[in-house]
């Protein structure tokens, strides 16, 4: 039995809508657009499905709004735009749904929320709640108050986090794209509809084009979305949002856009956390040994496996680890600040206290705070 025929049985589905079909290119709310879109969650709803929407589409609204015909670059204008937007967009979303007897809850996120373990736990529990009362959650990124700095960068990503937030059997990307293709449609007239893949397939990165004008995200975040997404187990569909009864027709099991499928066993729930932090405060590199251990025995880093440390992080921080060429290889909370690592690097253990007066922890990076690609 194929996946797609199985799509029906799929309980928990996170939708994500892109700037440009919401906004119409860019004019104004596209309105009829949003209630097609929103009565087909309906009828999923209404199959007995669990429906979270992740809407892009409040920096465009609020430059429609504003009368503004290109994206601001100053972070103020992109906040003052996204709060203008965001009142459209929501009160666009309740009306519609009530329609149905639905109700809607706005959940606005940053990345602080979801990089502290405490705040991580505490969506996961209020996003739960929601849909245990037959709320449909609409989801977007804080635009209002995030930065660049803490930003995470487009809402696919977003998407994926709140797809592993949750458990979700299947995340759906609609974009203007029917899918995604061996090479950018719009230049290569030969690029062929990619139906199935693997979430994890190394070649699909250099397949993927370039973003538009109005969303911060082409289909290559959308790749990388659905191989975080696939670190929870969760399917993932990517294609256009403009085709006819599309969420419908996919629960029905129609073959429309690609199918990235979720080729590894879910990580459990603390690992999940901490492969999605998108931020990372410095790097390790690593001798081809400390990579081999982590790789294929599962074990803690250790200071004697690295050769060269980058960044300013303390105790605690997201570190990468990569190897001598450059390669991320896993990535952990590390237990010494980047000074520390600099002064016993290339020791053994038994070093580290002879080196630093003391010793906190015997490994650099412990293995349940490690996630290894």
């Amino acid at each position: 039995m194929s996946l797609r025929s199985t799509l029906a049985s799929k309980q928990r589905w996170v939708i994500k809508i892109g700037s440009a079909l919401l906004t119409d290119n860019g004019r104004q709310l596209d309105s009829a657009a949003i209630a097609g879109w929103v009565g087909q969650m309906a009828a999923i709803a209404a199959q007995g499905k669990e429906v979270i929407l992740v809407s892009s589409g409040a920096v465009a609204a609020g430059m429609s709004r504003l009368g503004w015909r290109q994206r601001p670059t100053r972070i103020h204008e992109l906040q003052a735009a996204a709060a203008v937007g965001q009142m459209g967009l929501v009160q666009t979303y309740q009306e519609l749904f009530q329609t149905f007897a639905l109700h809607t809850a706005q959940v606005l996120l940053d990345h602080d929320d979801l990089s502290n373990r405490e705040r991580y736990i505490n969506a996961r529990s209020t996003l739960n709640t929601l849909l245990e009362l037959g709320v449909v959650p609409v989801v977007n990124e804080n635009d209002t108050v995030v930065t660049d700095e803490i930003r995470f960068g487009d809402n696919d990503s977003l998407a994926a986090l709140v797809a592993n937030l949750v458990d979700a059997d299947m995340l759906v990307i609609l974009t203007d794209q029917d899918g995604m293709y061996t090479a950018d449609p719009r230049k290569d007239p030969s690029a062929e509809l990619i139906s199935e893949t693997k979430a994890g397939a190394p070649e699909l990165e250099a397949m993927a084009g370039d973003g538009g004008a109005l969303g911060r995200g082409g289909m290559i975040t959308k790749v990388r979305a659905a191989r975080l997404a696939a670190r929870s187990g969760t399917h993932t569909l990517v294609v256009g949002g403009r085709i006819e009864q599309v969420l419908s027709r996919l629960v029905a099991g129609d073959a429309l856009g690609t199918l990235f499928v979720a080729d590894q066993q879910p990580q459990q729930a603390r690992k999940q956390w901490l492969a999605g932090q998108l931020q990372n405060r410095g790097s390790v590199t690593l001798d081809a040994g400390a990579v081999a251990v982590l790789q294929r025995q599962g074990k803690s880093l250790l200071a004697v496996g690295v050769k060269a440390v980058a960044g300013q992080f303390k105790r605690g921080d997201m570190v990468l680890c990569l190897d001598e060429s450059g390669r991320e290889v896993a990535r952990g909370l590390i237990n010494y600040s980047a000074r520390e690592v600099a002064k016993i690097k290339g020791l053994p253990t038994e070093s580290i206290e002879q080196v630093l007066g003391y010793k906190d922890e015997d490994e650099l990076i412990h293995r349940d705070n490690l996630v290894v690609h």
